[in-house]
């Protein structure tokens, strides 16, 4: 079933008490779960396959696309733990001053239906890398592959219990991550007009917010392109997942010498794509 605001308050307080004992564990050790979390995924990787099939409605290339995307943002997050925590600053006085990065503590992840594994795995696999205990609010249309994947791949990854929460929901269940004390940041993808109400809210509770949200994205087509490449690019950048992606070519700027065979054989590979 989906969450509640109950539901969020008892997470955000269960993640706050995880967190102080997952940021105190050795760098190494989360580095080692965050490995371990993407070598999980490129073991199960059909059965993910299917469960994004099947709820999202992607074709498997997509799966595909989309996993090994979610894999390497695990084994690029293995890498932020043993970076450096701070720096050293300028001082007038014969006196040491130094920057020191903490953990923020909880972080709350709203991600979206349409690249559900990847667009959350992209949040919560840096959150939980630095220390972080995350609160994951999957698209209710993709709770599955979006959501309770991501904390079975922790677990067997071996992620200590509490610091990866699960909360599927709409709206209500987002602005209660954002209102709630214990999160400190939120991290949001989806729409423009969702993002500014996140934004909002954010901003009237001073919690950090990280807003990922509509695109804008242009093709340009000069006179000496080959269109047999131009028109594949065209195709999938589009046409990929529907174009219900954030950065789908929404305008195609197209030399006025090209013009017309450009229209014409975009529409003819449009008619051959399978739906």
């Amino acid at each position: 079933g989906l969450a509640g605001r109950a539901d969020v308050t008892a997470s955000a307080a269960l993640a706050a008490a995880a967190q102080r004992d997952w940021a105190a564990s050795p760098f190494p050790e989360r580095a080692a779960v965050l490995r371990r979390a993407g070598d999980v995924m490129q073991r199960h990787i059909d059965e993910l396959r299917d469960w994004i099939v099947r709820e999202s409605g992607g074709i498997p290339g997509k799966a595909y696309f989309e996993l090994g995307h979610a894999a390497q943002n695990c084994y690029e997050a293995a890498a932020l733990p043993s970076r450096s925590q701070g720096e050293l600053l300028p001082s007038a006085s014969s006196r040491l001053s130094m920057v020191r990065r903490v953990p923020a503590g909880v972080v709350g992840v709203i991600a979206p239906f349409n690249g559900p594994l990847a667009l959350a795995m992209r949040a919560v696999a840096p959150a939980l890398a630095l220390g972080n205990a995350v609160l994951l609010k999957p698209d209710p249309r993709t709770a599955v592959c979006g959501g309770v994947a991501v904390a079975a791949v922790f677990e067997e990854a071996g992620l200590p219990p509490g610091v990866l929460h699960v909360l599927p929901g709409g709206a209500d269940i987002g602005a209660a991550l954002v209102e709630d004390s214990h999160v400190r940041v939120i991290s949001f993808t989806g729409s423009t007009a969702a993002g500014r109400r996140v934004g909002e809210l954010a901003g009237r509770h001073l919690t950090r917010a990280h807003l990922e949200l509509g695109g804008n994205s242009a093709l340009i087509v000069l006179d000496d392109a080959d269109l047999d490449q131009a028109i594949s690019a065209a195709a999938f950048g589009s046409f990929f997942y529907q174009g219900q992606v954030c950065m789908a070519i929404g305008r195609h700027l197209v030399h006025e010498s090209r013009y017309g065979e450009y229209v014409a054989r975009l529409a003819a590979k449009a008619d051959r794509l399978p739906v």
